[in-house]
């Protein structure tokens, strides 16, 4: 698949969370490549200034509001309509373990990362079923994270919330089986952003510094690269999961910290 659908118009691709991180490197990306971008997050000073950089269109939403994201459908379903979405928004709080869990902390991971997924996806499924009819394919990629297919001392919040989101991917993708749509799921290892550790910390810089402290780290350009390449393989061609993670990583507990 191409940025440009079989009626010459370019793809058109909302990507939630894209005030920073992960999101941003994609809406930057995709852009590039020639797709129109809807940038959704929460922060619209963030996003003006990133469709100032690339011109994307901003749209403020906040994927844990029922009337966020149905605003949010209803302004795609009014200007275009929408050939893919990229559920990028997420995020982790807290390290702690089980016995001292902060339930609030749990909570908030479990709406943004899978009731988040879950409103936006369910919002914009018909819009994607509409153009898949005239462009012979739409797409839906999760971000989920190596988080979700298995765990880690002081990790159960996360990596609970993570598990649901793939759960909640694969079972869609069984779902709409025999329909033009792809369910595409991308699970990032260690990435370091500029938000992502420093969020889940709660602002302490020294110990998001250390999360990456000894090894050369994924990047959010990196995962932005594996989405862009998911979207443009042939229609017939689904990557229904990808792992990657920094050559340092072995798995979610072990990482090789030599310096490189």
């Amino acid at each position: 698949m191409t940025s440009t659908s079989s009626s010459s118009r370019p793809r058109r691709i909302l990507v939630t969370g894209a005030s920073s991180g992960i999101g941003a490197a994609t809406a930057r990306l995709m852009r590039a490549q020639g797709w129109d971008v809807v940038a959704a997050a929460r922060r619209t000073n963030r996003l003006d200034a990133l469709a100032t950089e690339t011109g994307v269109e901003p749209f403020t939403c906040d994927v844990t509001s029922d009337d966020d994201v149905a605003a949010l459908a209803a302004h795609l379903e009014a200007t275009g309509g929408l050939d893919a979405v990229v559920n990028n928004a997420g995020g982790a709080f807290g390290l702690d373990r089980v016995e001292d869990a902060d339930v609030i902390g749990w909570q908030r991971m479990y709406d943004i990362n899978v009731l988040g997924t879950l409103r936006v996806t369910k919002a914009v499924l018909p819009l994607l079923r509409a153009s898949a009819q005239t462009t012979g394919g739409s797409d839906i990629v999760v971000i989920t994270s190596t988080a979700a297919h298995d765990t880690y001392e002081g990790g159960a919040g996360y990596t609970s919330a993570k598990h649901a989101e793939r759960v909640l991917g694969t079972t869609l993708r069984w779902e709409l089986a025999g329909e033009p749509l792809r369910v595409i799921q991308i699970s990032p290892g260690a990435v370091a952003t500029e938000e992502f550790s420093l969020k889940r910390f709660g602002g302490d810089q020294a110990r998001a510094d250390a999360t990456y402290a000894g090894f050369t780290p994924l990047t959010a350009d990196d995962i932005a690269d594996t989405i862009a390449w998911t979207l443009t393989r042939p229609a017939h061609v689904s990557i229904d999961q990808l792992t990657i993670r920094p050559r340092a990583q072995a798995n979610n507990w072990k990482i090789v910290r030599t310096g490189v």
